[in-house]
């Protein structure tokens, strides 16, 4: 099957060309970009309770409100630039979730400062190397992990907000920290 549209994938893009193109491209493929890390840390901390779709179509505004996710720039936002994202119509607009991201800034340079860069301290659970799933069902992908839970309490003690369990073992999915992709899908033999 060559073409795209065919292939065997995960079946929970449905028939979504933006959600189809994110499973292709990204969802799984081990990032080690501290940018785009933090991007991820954040989109997940705002889906809790909402679903990927709904960050998903609202991920380009959140890239121009978070100043493309420079987490220097954000652990700088006060109350007034805060009161500004609260107003931003483009974004969710969670007073919590907002504080939280800029808390998050504050302590992610907490960690590169420690660890050189979050790259290094996020796949130092791992060794480095991304766990590689055997699931035949997406209905077998757990919502949580033994690791997951050790991550989250890790970031937790490191005064990270929205960092529970199910948002980092979804961290892991989309940063491909695990592969997560069925059996039968088409991007699990190509990725590590």
């Amino acid at each position: 099957m060559n073409n795209k549209k065919n292939l065997p994938r995960c079946p929970w893009p449905t028939d979504d060309p933006l959600m189809i193109k994110y499973h292709d491209k990204e969802w799984g493929v081990p990032l080690h970009n501290d940018r785009k890390l933090f991007e991820f840390l954040v989109l997940e901390g705002f889906q809790a309770g909402l679903s990927w779709r709904t960050i998903l179509y609202k991920r380009e505004n959140f890239r121009k409100a978070f100043d493309n996710f420079d987490f220097n720039k954000v652990a700088k936002y006060d109350k007034r630039k805060i009161n500004s994202l609260l107003k931003d119509e483009g974004i969710i607009r969670n007073k919590l979730k907002i504080e939280g991201a800029v808390a998050n800034a504050k302590a992610y340079l907490q960690v590169r400062k420690e660890f050189g860069t979050f790259d290094k301290y996020i796949w130092g659970f791992v060794d480095g190397k991304s766990v590689k799933n055997n699931f035949k069902s997406i209905k077998e992908l757990p919502a949580k992990t033994i690791l997951s839970d050790i991550i989250s309490a890790d970031l937790k003690k490191r005064g990270f907000k929205f960092v529970g369990s199910t948002i980092i073992y979804a961290h892991m999915q989309a940063t491909g920290m695990v592969n997560d992709h069925t059996l039968d899908c088409f991007r699990y033999d190509q990725l590590v």
